[in-house]
């Protein structure tokens, strides 16, 4: 008779070990109640011996994942609610021409910089005239007019361009464009210089690179070359100074170019985005600085703001209207040709008619 133990295994543990020696499951003896000591008690599986209940999902990670979706949904409306309530306060202007307008395939939107505040109803001057253009395969481009370029005014014949905004106001401005360009003006937006100041401080500044010292007393800057942050007052002479360059008008255009793109960046970076504060404050400066077409909605507002952020950050172009010399005289064989890729929306052939200063290369 084999040997038995207290625990009547017959001395036999050692076959209910596996390799590790840690204890496994072994058979209950005939006629015994006790279940195997691997088997869950009587009662603890699911209904219709369906195997174990799953464990339940503590209340407390329940309710965090509430929070964080209803965080979520907030931080959501409230970037949607922000701009519509900005929107609102953008003023509405006129800027439609009468007669006959060109048709073509691309978008263009024409934007301007002014002397004067947007709910001021006098007439200012022009110092910023850009046009972006954008539709077909091609990228998105920003062209400079330089405010001296002389051109055929309707009604007022042969003189500088931005005259055409003191004569007409919007409307003779985009008439006087589209007829020198055959493109049509889908599009208007103007800031003044108060506003440009304002928008770029509530931004907390923004980065320009001069490439060299620049001292003008007419723009009231005195800057030293290379990247620096800069505030509203600065960012502003920044884009006015023309009279500390050999270019003059031409130099202003691409410092515009410069200041818009740099405003851009600093308005789309998480330290605007993810800021309530300053993303409102941004949001409710810009509308009050700007000034629209009164057929302009919200929806297509953002679309061009969005393509203007893309044409100056590398994947469009930026250009200076085809120039014959510095005196700002178009070049109109290169000028036509360029319009031309513009209208036909194939900007992806622009090639040597886009450059930085509009000469020939």
């Amino acid at each position: 008779m084999p040997p038995s133990g207290p625990n009547d295994s017959g001395g036999y543990d050692w076959l209910y070990e596996d390799e590790s020696g840690r204890p496994v499951s072994r058979p209950v003896p005939q006629g015994s109640s006790v279940p195997p000591p691997n088997l869950p008690p009587p009662g603890s599986g699911r209904r219709g011996g369906q195997g174990p209940r799953e464990p339940e999902r503590p209340k407390k990670k329940r309710g965090r994942l509430r929070l964080l979706w209803l965080i979520v949904a907030l931080w959501l409306a409230f970037m949607v609610i922000v701009p519509l309530v900005a929107w609102s306060k953008i003023t509405k202007v006129d800027a439609t021409p009468d007669g006959e307008r060109p048709e073509d395939e691309a978008t263009t939107w024409l934007l301007v910089g002014t002397d004067k505040r947007p709910k001021d109803r006098s007439r200012g001057r022009t110092d910023t005239i850009l046009l972006l253009t954008y539709g077909g395969d091609g990228p998105s481009v920003l062209t400079s007019i330089p405010r001296d370029s002389i051109v055929d005014i309707p009604g007022h014949g042969r003189t500088k361009v931005n005259a055409a905004y003191a004569y007409g106001g919007p409307p003779l401005l985009v008439e006087t464009l589209e007829s020198e360009t055959g493109l049509r003006v889908d599009g208007y937006t103007e800031i003044g210089f108060v506003g440009l100041r304002d928008v770029v401080d509530a931004l907390g500044g923004i980065e320009i690179c001069p490439e060299q010292d620049i001292k003008d007393k007419d723009a009231r800057l005195n800057i030293k070359e290379g990247c620096q942050e800069v505030d509203g007052k600065t960012a502003l002479g920044y884009a006015r100074s023309r009279k500390a360059f050999a270019s003059g008008d031409i130099a202003r255009g691409q410092h515009q170019r410069e200041v818009i793109g740099a405003i851009g960046e600093a308005a789309l970076s998480p330290s605007t985005a993810l800021n309530p504060f300053r993303f409102t404050k941004v949001a409710t400066t810009t509308a009050e600085s700007l000034a629209v077409g009164d057929d302009v909605s919200l929806p297509s507002f953002v679309r061009f703001a969005w393509k203007l952020g893309r044409a100056m950050g590398g994947s469009g172009r930026s250009c200076t209207v085809p120039i014959a010399d510095m005196s700002v005289q178009w070049d109109r064989d290169r000028a036509v040709k360029y319009f031309a890729h513009l209208r036909d929306g194939t900007t992806d052939e622009l090639g040597k008619l886009c450059t930085e200063n509009g000469m020939r290369d």
